[in-house]
């Protein structure tokens, strides 16, 4: 179930807060400045593979349409002018360059299943396919893992490259009201209530991937967190503010590197 924010006064003095913004015109122009970065930040990790994975964020005024990367333009060079605008019919209300079918199929699905989610990600990252192979829950073996205890899904329904918008809504499905779920033999995809927030549980659960491997390696067994202790792990670093306020020193970086 969806971890919320605690209340404002418990939160630390210093977290920053999503700017709020005086017309439509200037949060487009955020979120796809966002959006963008993010995009760098995935190349940078090299969460790239060939023309595969994308993120999405809703645009603020036409609430059934969302911002998306082109198909076939590298992370790395991805700018806001080439965001493409797209509706849940699968067209191309702006931009010049065609949509990844898979991109439509699923985010489309998830943002109609989900009002509340304002940007999801998913990438074909070598943890986290790895991991889904195994097709099992992430489990509570680090702090960091606890943002997804009880909070993430297994969709284990893969039937090939997701070009069906019938596959797009059993993905939703199977997410439910989670930050995040595992597509069995295919990868992991997350959401937030900003772009911050789902790229950041995206960069977290694929380095919690990689964590569980590498202990799994081991052959030893693995140690959970209690269930409590997990719990009240997860209330305190796996609510929405605490996903955006992660992300931050990642936006520093790739703000001071690009122009945009």
């Amino acid at each position: 179930m969806a971890v919320q924010n605690p209340p404002l006064e418990m939160l630390p003095a210093n977290i920053s807060m999503p700017p709020k913004f005086d017309n439509v015109t200037q949060e487009r122009a955020y979120l796809k400045t966002k959006l963008a970065g993010a995009f760098r930040i995935f190349g940078k990790f090299g969460f790239s593979e060939g023309v595969a994975g994308h993120i999405t964020v809703r645009d603020p005024e036409y609430q059934d349409h969302f911002w998306v990367n082109p198909f076939g333009l590298s992370f790395n060079r991805i700018t806001p002018s080439d965001l493409l605008l797209v509706n849940h019919k699968g067209e191309v209300v702006e931009g010049k360059f065609p949509v990844n079918a898979a991109a439509f199929a699923i985010h489309s699905q998830i943002h109609t299943a989900r009002p509340d989610v304002v940007a999801a990600a998913h990438a074909h990252t070598v943890y986290g396919k790895s991991f889904s192979a195994l097709g099992l829950e992430l489990a509570p073996i680090t702090q960091d893992a606890c943002a997804f205890y009880k909070d993430h899904a297994v969709f284990n329904d893969y039937a090939g490259i997701v070009n069906e918008l019938e596959e797009g809504k059993r993905i939703a499905k199977a997410l439910g009201d989670n930050k995040a779920a595992i597509l069995q033999n295919h990868g992991l995809i997350t959401v937030g209530h900003s772009v911050d927030e789902a790229v950041w549980w995206f960069i977290t659960m694929e380095r919690s991937c990689q964590a569980q491997l590498l202990a799994m390696q081991t052959g030893e067994k693995l140690i959970e967190i209690d269930h409590n202790i997990a719990m009240k792990t997860r209330a305190e670093l796996g609510f929405p503010l605490a996903g955006y306020f992660q992300f931050q020193p990642m936006w520093q970086d790739i703000s001071a590197t690009f122009d945009f």
